[in-house]
Protein backbone atom coordinates (compact mmCIF):
# COMPACT_ATOMS: atom_id res chain seq x y z
CA UNK A 1 0.00 0.00 0.00
CA UNK A 2 1.41 3.54 -0.98
CA UNK A 3 0.55 5.97 1.57
CA UNK A 4 0.87 8.96 -0.92
CA UNK A 5 -2.12 7.25 -2.36
CA UNK A 6 -3.95 7.21 0.10
CA UNK A 7 -3.16 10.62 1.33
CA UNK A 8 -3.95 12.63 -1.59
CA UNK A 9 -8.19 11.36 -1.36
CA UNK A 10 -7.99 13.07 2.37
CA UNK A 11 -9.32 16.64 1.49
CA UNK A 12 -11.83 15.09 -1.08
CA UNK A 13 -13.26 12.78 1.63
CA UNK A 14 -13.25 15.48 4.22
CA UNK A 15 -15.16 17.74 2.28
CA UNK A 16 -17.75 14.82 1.25
CA UNK A 17 -17.68 13.57 5.15
CA UNK A 18 -17.82 17.35 6.46
CA UNK A 19 -21.10 17.79 3.76
CA UNK A 20 -23.21 14.98 4.38
CA UNK A 21 -22.71 15.12 7.84
CA UNK A 22 -23.19 19.20 8.79
CA UNK A 23 -21.22 18.54 11.22
CA UNK A 24 -16.99 18.85 11.38
CA UNK A 25 -16.28 16.84 14.06
CA UNK A 26 -18.61 14.13 12.59
CA UNK A 27 -16.84 14.41 9.26
CA UNK A 28 -13.92 14.25 10.79
CA UNK A 29 -14.64 10.80 12.75
CA UNK A 30 -16.28 9.45 9.47
CA UNK A 31 -13.26 10.20 7.92
CA UNK A 32 -11.31 8.51 10.58
CA UNK A 33 -13.79 5.36 10.40
CA UNK A 34 -13.82 4.80 6.70
CA UNK A 35 -9.07 4.83 6.88
CA UNK A 36 -9.81 2.43 9.69
CA UNK A 37 -12.21 0.33 7.16
CA UNK A 38 -9.49 0.55 4.20
CA UNK A 39 -6.88 -0.64 6.15
CA UNK A 40 -8.97 -3.56 7.47
CA UNK A 41 -10.43 -3.97 3.71
CA UNK A 42 -7.33 -3.23 1.61
CA UNK A 43 -7.20 -6.91 0.10
CA UNK A 44 -10.57 -5.91 -1.33
CA UNK A 45 -9.10 -2.89 -3.17
CA UNK A 46 -8.00 -4.30 -6.92
CA UNK A 47 -4.60 -2.30 -7.88
CA UNK A 48 -5.18 0.09 -11.08
CA UNK A 49 -8.87 0.20 -10.04
CA UNK A 50 -9.90 3.62 -8.88
CA UNK A 51 -9.00 4.29 -5.32
CA UNK A 52 -10.69 7.36 -5.03
CA UNK A 53 -14.26 5.41 -6.19
CA UNK A 54 -13.56 3.02 -3.73
CA UNK A 55 -12.75 4.85 -0.80
CA UNK A 56 -15.87 7.21 -1.31
CA UNK A 57 -17.97 3.75 -1.92
CA UNK A 58 -16.00 2.79 1.85
CA UNK A 59 -17.36 6.41 3.27
CA UNK A 60 -20.94 6.33 2.13
CA UNK A 61 -21.42 2.79 2.97
CA UNK A 62 -20.34 3.71 6.40
CA UNK A 63 -22.33 6.49 6.49
CA UNK A 64 -25.82 4.83 6.07
CA UNK A 65 -25.06 2.43 8.32
CA UNK A 66 -23.97 4.93 11.32
CA UNK A 67 -27.80 6.84 10.07
CA UNK A 68 -29.38 3.40 10.51
CA UNK A 69 -27.61 2.81 13.40
CA UNK A 70 -28.76 6.01 15.12
CA UNK A 71 -31.98 5.93 14.25
CA UNK A 72 -32.42 2.33 15.98
CA UNK A 73 -31.08 4.00 19.32
CA UNK A 74 -33.13 6.83 19.39
CA UNK A 75 -35.74 6.25 21.94
CA UNK A 76 -39.42 7.40 20.61
CA UNK A 77 -41.27 10.29 22.67
CA UNK A 78 -44.94 11.16 21.03
CA UNK A 79 -45.16 14.64 20.08
CA UNK A 80 -48.14 15.15 22.18
CA UNK A 81 -46.24 14.17 25.68
CA UNK A 82 -43.81 17.15 25.12
CA UNK A 83 -45.76 19.59 22.93
CA UNK A 84 -45.71 21.96 25.95
CA UNK A 85 -41.71 21.80 25.79
CA UNK A 86 -41.45 22.48 21.91
CA UNK A 87 -41.20 26.27 21.11
CA UNK A 88 -40.17 27.78 17.79
CA UNK A 89 -36.93 29.52 17.23
CA UNK A 90 -37.71 33.12 15.92
CA UNK A 91 -38.15 33.48 12.12
CA UNK A 92 -36.82 35.48 9.70
CA UNK A 93 -37.91 34.19 6.77
CA UNK A 94 -36.78 37.30 4.41
CA UNK A 95 -33.14 35.47 5.78
CA UNK A 96 -31.05 33.97 2.96
CA UNK A 97 -29.81 30.77 3.82
CA UNK A 98 -26.25 29.85 3.65
CA UNK A 99 -25.18 26.92 1.10
CA UNK A 100 -24.16 24.57 3.92
CA UNK A 101 -27.72 25.17 5.91
CA UNK A 102 -29.20 24.52 2.68
CA UNK A 103 -27.47 21.58 1.75
CA UNK A 104 -28.34 19.61 5.00
CA UNK A 105 -32.06 20.66 4.53
CA UNK A 106 -31.76 18.07 1.01
CA UNK A 107 -33.10 14.51 1.21
CA UNK A 108 -29.68 12.32 1.98
CA UNK A 109 -29.76 10.59 -1.28
CA UNK A 110 -30.18 13.72 -3.37
CA UNK A 111 -27.83 15.50 -1.30
CA UNK A 112 -24.81 12.61 -1.57
CA UNK A 113 -25.28 12.69 -5.72
CA UNK A 114 -24.89 16.49 -5.56
CA UNK A 115 -21.65 16.40 -3.82
CA UNK A 116 -20.26 13.95 -5.11
CA UNK A 117 -20.66 15.24 -9.11
CA UNK A 118 -20.75 19.01 -8.57
CA UNK A 119 -18.28 19.59 -5.36
CA UNK A 120 -15.81 16.19 -5.85
CA UNK A 121 -16.43 16.26 -9.62
CA UNK A 122 -17.00 12.71 -9.80
CA UNK A 123 -17.97 11.73 -13.58
CA UNK A 124 -22.36 10.19 -13.31
CA UNK A 125 -20.98 6.88 -14.10
CA UNK A 126 -18.40 6.94 -10.96
CA UNK A 127 -20.90 8.80 -8.83
CA UNK A 128 -23.39 6.02 -9.54
CA UNK A 129 -20.77 3.16 -8.67
CA UNK A 130 -20.06 4.84 -5.30
CA UNK A 131 -23.36 5.07 -4.33
CA UNK A 132 -24.82 1.59 -5.63
CA UNK A 133 -27.51 2.92 -8.07
CA UNK A 134 -28.54 3.33 -11.61
CA UNK A 135 -26.80 5.89 -14.00
CA UNK A 136 -30.24 7.56 -14.63
CA UNK A 137 -31.00 7.52 -11.23
CA UNK A 138 -27.97 9.83 -10.53
CA UNK A 139 -29.23 11.91 -13.17
CA UNK A 140 -32.67 12.28 -11.93
CA UNK A 141 -31.50 12.90 -7.95
CA UNK A 142 -29.11 15.87 -9.13
CA UNK A 143 -31.86 16.77 -11.36
CA UNK A 144 -34.17 16.97 -7.93
CA UNK A 145 -31.08 18.52 -5.73
CA UNK A 146 -30.34 21.33 -7.90
CA UNK A 147 -34.20 22.40 -7.80
CA UNK A 148 -34.69 21.59 -4.70
CA UNK A 149 -31.15 23.58 -3.38
CA UNK A 150 -31.96 26.61 -5.91
CA UNK A 151 -35.26 26.94 -4.00
CA UNK A 152 -34.05 26.95 -0.70
CA UNK A 153 -31.20 29.69 -1.67
CA UNK A 154 -33.61 31.85 -3.16
CA UNK A 155 -36.10 31.51 -0.18
CA UNK A 156 -38.96 29.83 -2.70
CA UNK A 157 -41.68 27.54 -1.39
CA UNK A 158 -41.13 23.40 -1.33
CA UNK A 159 -42.25 22.01 -4.62
CA UNK A 160 -44.36 19.36 -2.51
CA UNK A 161 -47.06 22.01 -2.56
CA UNK A 162 -49.57 21.20 -5.78
CA UNK A 163 -48.97 23.38 -9.05
CA UNK A 164 -51.24 25.61 -9.65
CA UNK A 165 -52.98 26.54 -13.00
CA UNK A 166 -51.09 29.33 -13.45
CA UNK A 167 -47.92 27.20 -12.40
CA UNK A 168 -48.50 23.93 -13.50
CA UNK A 169 -45.19 21.59 -14.25
CA UNK A 170 -43.72 21.55 -17.38
CA UNK A 171 -43.85 18.31 -19.34
CA UNK A 172 -40.48 17.79 -21.66
CA UNK A 173 -40.49 14.68 -24.04
CA UNK A 174 -37.10 12.55 -23.30
CA UNK A 175 -36.03 10.16 -25.95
Amino acid sequence: MNRTLIVDQLPGLRRYARALTGDPWAADDLVQDTLERACAKWQLWTAGSDLRAWLFTLMHNLFLNQRRAAKVALNSVSIDDVAAELHAPPSNSDDPMDISRCLQRLPADQRAVLLLVAMEDMSYQDAAKVLGIPLGTVMSRLSRARSRLRELMEGEPSTTARPTADHAPVLRRLK
